[in-house]
């Protein structure tokens, strides 16, 4: 992947029954998370319900693409990758 550079956005419904989930396949592919930034809002002692996870992959192209699909398979998920390539 030396020559693609992977971002991966997560849109999480329900982050409080998700999280656990999405956070079982993070492990799983850690090695080929670079960079994760995780997005909610917050309002006076309330977090909201849903977030956005920002990836940035590291490997092959392939595993990533592993990592998705097992992502979209959990309920309430929206996968979305995009690719700039050097």
């Amino acid at each position: 992947m030396t020559d693609k550079h992977i971002i991966v956005g997560i849109h999480v419904t329900n982050r409080a029954q998700r999280a656990g989930d999405v956070q079982k396949v993070f492990t799983e592919y850690g090695c080929n998370i670079k960079t994760r930034l995780g997005l909610h809002e917050v309002h006076d002692n309330v977090c909201a319900p849903n977030g956005l996870i920002v990836l940035e992959m590291h490997g092959e192209e392939p595993k990533c693409n592993e990592m998705i699909q097992k992502l979209k398979g959990i309920p309430g998920i929206e996968v979305q990758k995009m690719v700039f390539g050097h």
